[in-house]
């Protein structure tokens, strides 16, 4: 068991840094939840490969502070479409 769970988060880590993916779409994509993505790239990777962690913690830190724009574009469309609807 224990080494499905360490090589599930350099896969995990290898996809984010591949595809500059969320956590969330990286759980998504392996079919476990946003929780076990953070621990497996957040704790786990760290002990396993240093280097692959260091390129996710990267990755994370650039989409935590673009978190916040993408969140208001995605109100921006949900209005206009309600807008849309009404018309």
């Amino acid at each position: 068991m224990k080494g499905i769970v360490e090589k599930r988060a350099v896969e995990l880590g290898e996809y984010i840094v591949l595809h500059k993916a969320t956590v969330r779409a990286a759980a998504k994509k392996f079919g476990v939840s946003k929780s076990t993505v953070h621990k497996d790239v957040t704790k786990r990777l760290e002990q396993i490969d240093r280097q692959l962690y260091k390129k996710v913690q990267k990755v994370l830190q650039v989409n935590k502070a673009q978190r916040h724009i993408r969140g208001g574009l995605a109100t921006k469309a949900k209005y206009e479409r309600l807008n849309q609807q009404k018309v």
